[in-house]
């Protein structure tokens, strides 16, 4: 049995703590609980390991994963120290993060359809196939689209939006850049894209009808949003009920450069900024995922956030 001494220090650290109480709620692996703390997997194996050593947790095996869950053995001393520090988490500055983040990740594990399709991407570059590549999976992607009337806010000069217009009803493409509105434009005259409107206007109020657009897209735009959470109350506004938002941005980094090269006003978000922004919004079965790591500095990853449109909160304008 280990020292009552030995076990106070171990739950006395901020960071433990913060694993314990995550724990206290579901039974997590390594990979979840780094997804949800952003804290690297190597810090996180360490802890656990310190935490399995004294008894406070335990293991169980999934195929290749590892499970980690707080030791359930009532009376014990160990049983009993988590049982009073774990409430002391709330007190910590990643507290409120994590339960989003964690009750994300609790939501995803439902989602069978999209854990396939994470466990098939993964294997997709591994092996050569003769004229198999992610852009002809988004060609035959674009074939099945229903008739929307989609929203690309933030557009730029609208590759997005072309490739969406050989498929659906209409698509508005909205830019603050007058210059690339006219060639947005002109392109899509020359393309013969009547369904394809390019319209002038600012991502926190986009130049379009409430509850007129099926699908909101901000897709690398809403880093370049003063306010990103007045930018997705914007696209709710502009939705149909049932109406889908999708955003594809950068989780956030550290590149500060970024601001620098590329004009950046955000340097990422967190994925519990996300979902609170949406939920306040109003959105429900939000969605968030990492959909793309770079292999290069500064190992940039890509994540893609959606929801549908619900009832407007209480207190929200409609």
């Amino acid at each position: 049995m280990h020292s009552i001494l030995k076990l106070l220090r171990a739950v006395a650290d901020a960071t433990r703590l913060r694993i314990l109480s995550l724990l206290e709620k579901d039974e997590l692996s390594v990979r979840e609980i780094q997804e949800i703390t952003g804290m690297g997997q190597s810090r996180i194996s360490t802890h656990l390991g310190q935490l399995l050593d004294l008894g406070l947790v335990q293991t169980r095996r999934e195929g290749k994963r590892t499970y980690y869950s707080l030791h359930p053995e009532p009376g014990r001393p160990a049983a009993e120290v988590v049982r009073l520090a774990v409430p002391g988490a709330r007190e910590l500055p990643g507290y409120a993060p994590d339960r989003i983040n964690l009750k994300r990740i609790l939501r995803r594990r439902q989602d069978r359809a999209r854990l396939y399709f994470d466990e098939v991407a993964g294997r997709f570059d591994r092996v050569y196939g003769p004229g198999r590549s992610w852009q002809a999976f988004g060609h035959l992607l674009l074939r099945i689209l229903p008739p929307l009337v989609v929203a690309d806010l933030g557009s730029g000069e609208g590759l997005l939006a072309e490739l969406l217009a050989r498929r659906c009803k209409k698509v508005i493409a909205v830019d603050n850049s007058e210059k690339i509105v006219a060639y947005g434009a002109a392109k899509a005259r020359k393309n013969n894209l009547g369904n394809l409107e390019f319209r002038l206007g600012d991502l926190e109020d986009p130049p379009i009808e409430a509850g007129s657009v099926d699908l909101a897209i901000l897709s690398h735009a809403l880093h370049h949003a003063r306010h990103p959470e007045s930018a997705i109350g914007a696209a709710y506004r502009l939705l149909r009920p049932g109406g889908m938002i999708l955003i594809l941005d950068l989780l956030e980094h550290h590149f500060e450069d970024a601001r620098r090269l590329y004009g950046d006003l955000w340097t990422g978000f967190a994925e519990s900024d996300l979902d609170r922004w949406l939920g306040s919004a109003g959105f429900r079965r939000i969605d968030i995922t990492v959909v793309a790591r770079e292999e290069s500095p500064p190992h940039f990853q890509t994540i893609l956030a959606g929801g549908e449109k619900g009832p407007r909160p209480p207190g929200k304008e409609t």
